[in-house]
């Protein structure tokens, strides 16, 4: 075979070349890039892992954003919560100086005046933003948390960052958790606030009042005479001629109502005692503790911790001409006796049966004698048939309404059936249940409703006509007692008390929903916060309107006790698991204002705490702070954690990605090098052939 020029260059020189050329082009451009493929199509399994690790870089990036972002919230949190322990503290050490008797009104106005200026720290704190956005109003971050009255504006919305595949970490608290939030650990606590003296003491001779004796007030070694008074000095034995009406609810949401017979010879503790067997006590166990203060008045705590239903309301009967008007069936029919015994003493009184000694032990801001629902004059007879209070276009209820298995605030969508006591009426059903409501409307006009609850379907009756209370289900009928709900009952309530009611008795759907739209405009009834009723008339700075809505056997003491209160007369909270951090803070400081070192209804406000009570108070709301500041910072600790996490995994994705794609310009210099020798020697090698003639071939 003849050897040719073409054969030549093809087969030596050409082939050469070009690969030394494109491997000295690949060389260079790794060098010049800093990268070892430029294209998928360079390297596959290079360019799948780059792509990996780049995308795996990209999340790390965005949870590092996330959780920095997140921890600047939650340091920031951390801080504020920290403030407002340093302030609580101040706070507390305040109203320590003002428990001190000796304190003149002009030291406790100053001390109030502080409390006030840290009242409104507090508020400024709560209030606390980040570029625009507030700490403590939940997921509602544009929105101001705590208006200027204390209520909070914001929602229970948790903020989370993302910290990783299908994993998070909260970092806020949020208003109604700090500030509405519920302690289970706390037990609650209710006591009387009329102060008891000892009549005994105070009048040696039940029969002539000028026989000079001594001021003391009741203890629990008391006798139910010193307690009670007497119109004669024979100490009856065995008698039983004292009459005490009870009435409450358990830890676990059954009510009660029950009278309480005793003698001139009991104690007060043997009262004490029987009160707490109506509760459930027995003689190995106690389910709350019933004791009395250094003042006389009676104190309950829950046992078990973390509920909120426990109520109490006692009132005392002694009928000192030794008949029987103290043994009565209706509460009401205790409303012709006299409830000073000085009065019956001095021969003052005014009752008509002055013989009739009614014992108050608990009095709320309403006067009985303003009331539209009063009977008599003696205010603390009345339990749940208290009106609503009133302050300018609203009216409302002092009775949190609350769920019986979860202890939560009831909602307009809350069935009555899970917050009313099943055991009363017809066992396991609200079917049976009547409600009276009654008052006076938006016009100035009394009226007065019976709310019927019934299977069959339940109605309203008022001005002699009975209306269907609508379901929303298809198709509309009459809602079934144990489906209605907090909504259909509001609209009821409303559409009374504006004086909108459907056009036609029972009347259809849609006469029924035109009078809820009637209604609707001139007022509405909605349930707070709290769980707690409120009217509120539109338009208008001062309402007419009063509200009173009770179950249709309260104050019949031989009848079962209420299904359900709305409003009460009932025994001072001292202490509850659930937290108004505000509210709470505004009764505290109250309590210093109106000089109260202890709940006293014969002066100021009848229903403060006082003083000793409000440190008890503040050191819950402290503890309820703390906790909430202990999980700030523990979420500030694993933001931080995870923050560290990500920086690292984050550099060492980089370095996996730079082992992977980057250029190893070490390695690629000497390869080039090597490259050029070898493009060098192929280059002489060529010259030297070319040089040959036909015959060195050959």
């Amino acid at each position: 075979m003849r050897v040719t020029t073409s054969m030549y260059y093809k087969n030596i020189y050409g082939e050469s070349n070009a690969l030394l050329s494109k491997n000295l082009f690949d060389v260079n451009k790794q060098i010049a890039s800093g990268l070892n493929i430029q294209y998928a199509q360079d390297n596959l399994r290079t360019f799948a892992e780059t792509m990996r690790l780049d995308n795996e870089i990209a999340t790390l990036g965005q949870i590092k954003q996330s959780v920095q972002s997140a921890f600047k919230v939650s340091d920031q949190t951390d801080a504020v919560l920290g403030e407002f322990s340093t302030s609580m503290n101040r706070a507390r050490t305040l109203l320590l100086n003002a428990a001190n008797g000796t304190n003149s009104e002009a030291s406790l106005d100053a001390i109030s005046q502080e409390l006030r200026s840290i009242e409104d720290h507090f508020k400024n704190l709560a209030n606390t933003s980040i570029n625009g956005q507030y700490l403590f109003s939940g997921s509602a971050v544009d929105v101001r948390p705590i208006a200027d009255d204390g209520s909070y504006m914001g929602n229970d919305g948790l903020l989370k960052a993302f910290t990783g595949s299908k994993t998070s970490q909260q970092y806020n608290i949020s208003g109604d958790e700090l500030f509405l939030g519920e302690k289970k650990l706390v037990k609650r606590e209710v006591t009387t606030n009329v102060v008891q003296a000892n009549l005994s003491a105070k009048y040696p001779d039940f029969t002539d009042a000028t026989v000079a004796g001594n001021s003391a007030l009741i203890s629990s070694s008391s006798t139910i005479r010193d307690l009670m008074g007497d119109g004669d000095n024979i100490v009856d034995v065995g008698v039983l001629k004292h009459f005490f009406y009870v009435s409450g609810t358990k830890s676990d949401g059954t009510s009660f109502k029950e009278k309480i017979s005793m003698s001139d010879d009991d104690k007060v503790s043997d009262l004490l005692s029987k009160i707490g067997g109506i509760y459930g006590n027995t003689p190995e166990v106690n389910v709350v503790n019933v004791s009395m203060n250094s003042n006389g008045q009676i104190v309950i705590e829950d046992k078990i911790k973390g509920s909120s239903k426990i109520d109490f309301h006692i009132v005392g009967a002694t009928d000192l001409s030794g008949g029987a008007a103290a043994d009565v069936v209706n509460i009401d029919d205790l409303g012709d006796g006299e409830s000073n015994f000085d009065k019956i003493m001095l021969g003052t009184s005014t009752a008509t049966n002055q013989n009739l000694h009614v014992k108050e032990f608990i009095k709320s801001s309403l006067s009985a004698a303003d009331s539209v629902l009063a009977t008599n004059s003696i205010e603390g007879t009345l339990y749940d048939r208290t009106e609503f209070s009133k302050e300018g276009a609203r009216v409302s209820s002092a009775s949190p309404q609350i769920i019986r298995g979860t202890n939560a605030f009831a909602t307009p969508s809350t069935k009555l059936s899970d917050v009313a006591d099943l055991s009363q009426g017809t066992a396991g059903t609200l079917d049976g249940t009547s409600f009276i409501l009654e008052g006076t409307d938006v016009n100035g006009v009394a009226y007065s409703a019976q709310i019927d609850l019934a299977t069959a379907g339940s109605t309203f009756t008022v001005g002699g006509n009975t209306y269907d209370i609508f379901n929303v289900a298809t198709p509309r009928t009459a809602v079934d007692a144990d489906e209605m709900r907090y909504k259909q009952l509001m609209d009821v309530m409303n559409m009374v008390v504006t004086g909108n009611l459907p056009a036609a008795a029972p009347g259809t759907s849609a006469q029924y929903d035109s009078a809820i739209a009637s209604a609707d405009l001139r007022g509405r009834v909605f349930l707070t916060h709290d769980g707690k009723i409120e009217f509120e008339e539109i338009n208008t700075g001062v309402t007419k309107a009063a509200i009173a809505i009770y179950d249709a056997n309260s104050g019949n003491f031989a009848a079962d006790a209420s299904v359900m209160t709305f409003n009460t007369n009932n025994a001072i909270t001292v202490r509850d698991p659930k937290t108004d951090f505000f509210k709470t803070l505004d009764e505290i400081i109250k309590s210093v204002e109106n000089y109260k070192l202890y709940p006293d209804s014969n002066s100021g406000d009848i229903r403060n705490v006082g003083i000793e009570n409000a440190i008890a108070m503040m050191d819950d709301l402290q503890d309820h702070v703390y906790r909430a500041h202990s999980q700030v910072g523990a979420q500030s600790n694993a933001l931080d954690t995870s923050l560290q996490r990500t920086e690292m995994l984050e550099i060492s994705s980089k370095s996996l990605r730079s082992s992977v794609v980057d250029t190893d310009l070490a390695q690629a210099s000497l390869t080039l090098a090597q490259l050029n020798t070898n493009y060098q020697a192929m280059l002489s090698i060529v010259g030297k052939i070319s040089q040959l003639s036909l015959v060195n071939y050959l």
